[in-house]
């Protein structure tokens, strides 16, 4: 890398790091903050240019950025395989942050609870997965976990695993969602059946299920919000 170029040579309050100690974290870019997880840069480029990179690959987006595995990030030139963990652990204790308050939450009443919980989870990833959250009496958290993973257009669910999990974490409310890669929120034929299923067998056991969230990027459909629950 040219020595003119390298961040070592910039002025003391233009380097990521010098520049977070002064101003906060807040006062730097995207990029910079990228910088600062790449570390160091290469002959060729500075830590700052492989970030901008990093971000031109997600569309300057950071939603995009966190959805880049790490062989996707490894096309990048001056991007192996230690920064590429780099990056996909910072962004993953990103999403891990936004969950850390679900758990204390006094209850999940409303499908925007629901959807706050499940966007984090959900919103990034590039294949359908689906989660059940489940709910003791109070509508409080008692536990939530993903049961089943698809390709790019489908997942399929266990419906007695649900049902039996709720028996183990004596869960007398659940809810369920998943996620649309797509980025369409409309519930597909096979989305209503599955829950129209679940609901009835529900039912049976006494345990209300009382919504089916879907995950479009930033967007929420609630299929009790609907009708179709």
């Amino acid at each position: 890398m040219n020595e003119s170029k390298s961040i070592k040579n910039w002025r003391e309050d233009d380097r990521p790091r010098e520049k977070m100690q002064q101003k906060g974290a807040a006062a730097l870019t995207d990029a910079e903050l990228l910088a600062i997880l790449i570390s160091s840069g290469t002959r060729e480029k500075t830590a700052l240019d492989l970030a901008k990179e990093v971000l031109e690959l997600a569309h300057n987006n950071l939603r995009e950025a966190g959805r880049l595995n790490l062989q996707e990030l490894q096309k990048i030139k001056g991007i192996g395989e230690a920064r590429a963990i780099t990056i996909c652990a910072a962004m993953e204790l990103g999403r891990r942050r936004q969950m850390s308050e679900g758990p204390d939450r006094a209850a999940i009443k409303t499908s925007k609870d629901a959807a706050a919980f499940f966007m984090p989870l959900l919103q990034d990833l590039n294949h359908e997965m689906f989660c059940v959250l489940y709910l003791n009496q109070a509508q409080k958290l008692i536990k939530y976990e993903f049961l089943s993973s698809g390709g790019m257009t489908a997942t399929v669910v266990d419906i007695r695993m649900i049902l039996k999990n709720c028996l183990l974490y004596n869960a007398t409310h659940i809810i369920v969602g998943h996620n649309h890669p797509s980025g369409s929120k409309k519930p597909s034929d096979a989305d209503k059946s599955m829950t129209l299923k679940l609901r009835e067998a529900a039912a049976f056991m006494d345990i209300q299920l009382k919504d089916h969230i879907i995950i479009a990027g930033n967007d929420f459909l609630s299929m009790s919000d609907e009708g179709l629950v």
